[in-house]
């Protein structure tokens, strides 16, 4: 049986079959596609306007990515070599998703977002700013704190996206701008991390669990050893995050407060990971404390 041609034409044979696939599921044709692609089989430009097919379409879900000023026309021979990889099943969906994120952040592959069908610019620093000028025009306290709320969370959604790196686990995509290590005048060392939790690949709610140090589904390992937290901002032990919801997640790995806690310990010849360990997903952040 000889191969289709281009990408495009395996879209448009399969097209009246694509509300059957499992969006959170990259289907196996596509397999296919990226197989060819790295054969030389297809073009670049034939692989790349399926990919934005597909994205567009939601048949393929890629988490939102920035789009960086250094753009490029050509495809790293990484991202190649990783279609090709994922093609013969040798590494993960999540490394293949990582490849195309790239070429959305150099410019090859552009999209609009498939949820919001929204082609409007991203907004800048200075257009929040604008509205949260335009706030201060309402009258009604509780109207005016309310709109400055949400404009103050839009701000802090762009900075994390701004200024972070991106780590996927199953529907959720963590924004990770830096841990903060802190040796305190008694020796104690406190190591404070936050990270923006948006849910990118599922229409329900996800739920992020740590009912105590004991029973959390986020520790920070050196290794050898596990840490629990000292202090965290779960409310009741659990953040509920909706689809397309971000949230903000701030933990404090130090003291031992009990409960099944543990002291943070830090020694500068190790390296140390923020660990997800959650039934929906899993990842491992590297902190780079050194």
């Amino acid at each position: 049986m000889n191969k289709p041609i281009t990408t495009m034409a395996v879209i448009l044979l399969v097209g009246t079959l694509t509300h059957n696939v499992n969006a959170e599921s990259i289907p196996d044709w596509i397999k296919n596609n990226a197989g060819w692609w790295a054969e030389g089989a297809i073009s670049q430009e034939d692989f790349v306007s399926g990919l934005q097919f597909l994205i567009q379409n939601g048949i393929l879900q890629v988490p939102p990515t920035q789009v960086s000023k250094e753009q490029s026309d050509e495809v790293p021979a990484w991202v190649k070599n990783n279609a090709n990889w994922w093609a013969k099943g040798e590494i993960s969906e999540d490394d293949f998703v990582r490849g195309i994120q790239y070429l959305i952040k150099i410019g090859i592959v552009s999209i609009q977002n498939p949820a919001s069908n929204d082609s409007s610019p991203i907004k800048t620093s200075d257009d929040f700013l604008k509205e949260l000028e335009l706030c201060k025009e309402i009258l009604k306290a509780y109207d005016r704190i309310k709109c400055e709320d949400t404009v103050n969370h839009k701000i802090m959604i762009k900075e994390y996206k701004d200024n972070s790196q991106l780590y996927v686990a199953g529907p959720i995509t963590f924004y990770f701008p830096g841990a903060n290590l802190e040796i305190m005048p008694s020796g104690q060392p406190n190591l404070s991390i936050r990270l923006l939790a948006e849910n990118t690949g599922s229409s329900n709610e996800v739920t992020l669990m740590c009912t105590g140090p004991a029973v959390c589904n986020y520790d920070v390992w050196d290794g050898h050893k596990a840490f629990k937290y000292s202090a965290n901002d779960f409310t009741s032990g659990q953040t509920v995050v909706k689809p397309g919801e971000s949230k903000e997640i701030n933990m404090l790995f130090g003291p031992n407060i009990g409960y099944g806690g543990t002291e943070f310990e830090y020694e500068p010849s190790k390296d140390y990971y923020f660990r997800v360990s959650e039934p929906w997903g899993s990842t491992s952040i590297p902190l780079n404390l050194k």
